[in-house]
């Protein structure tokens, strides 16, 4: 592999916290007397900063309401979103193999940074992650590449020697902004063909199959 460092986005890149955030949605949604909204349509908007996938989902760009909404998200992710959130079964594998490798490993994301740490602690693999941005680290979210050139200055990298991994076309858009390689995984919602609008090395199944070969 020519890159020293991997950086990884979170949600349907390392992990599946779908049934935590729509738990989360839905619970907001009825303390707002908004009708719930099904799994699938929440799945197409988890990447999104929050405020942006209650606009998606509602058409409601009222910014009192959409604080009202994120205070309530919080209420109920606050007691399920940790739990709730399953890492990848080669997730562990394969970023124990890049700290073996000797790489430098990160994670940027939308997510709460403080979220991040609860779920690689659960499951014991914050060790192998030497930089978290999240989603209140940052002034702009993606695909702002605020978070991903913040990640990479601390890292002390290069930006040619940095790979940057999602599951969606914001982190396509993200890691082209940053100037950086890209490699997609198709864990998300997200196809292979949509992700042919923007610049990739590889489009994956899952981690094992870019890192095993």
């Amino acid at each position: 592999m020519k890159y020293s460092t991997v950086i990884f986005d979170f949600d349907y890149t390392l992990a599946d916290a779908t049934n935590g955030i729509v738990s989360s949605f839905n619970y907001a949604f009825n303390k707002l007397g908004i009708p719930f909204s099904d799994r699938e349509s929440i799945r197409r908007t988890i990447g999104l900063p929050l405020d942006k996938a209650f606009i998606q989902l509602t058409n409601d760009e009222n910014e009192v309401l959409i604080n009202r909404f994120l205070n309530f998200f919080r209420e109920k992710a606050n007691e399920v979103m940790s739990r709730e959130t399953m890492l990848y079964a080669d997730t562990v594998t394969t970023l124990k193999r890049l700290k073996q490798n000797g790489l430098s490993t990160g994670i940027v994301t939308t997510k709460y940074h403080f979220r991040i740490v609860e779920a690689l602690n659960m499951h014991g693999a914050l060790d192998l992650i030497d930089i978290i941005v999240g989603g209140e680290d940052v002034k702009v979210p993606k695909p702002s590449p605020e978070g991903l050139l913040f990640a990479i200055d601390s890292l002390n990298e290069q930006l040619d020697n940095v790979l940057y991994i999602g599951d969606s076309l914001i982190d396509a858009k993200t890691a082209l902004a940053a100037n950086v390689d890209f490699a997609a995984v198709t864990t998300g919602t997200t196809t292979e063909t949509e992700f042919s609008r923007y610049p990739y090395v590889k489009v994956v199944k899952n981690l094992s199959e870019f890192f095993n070969k």
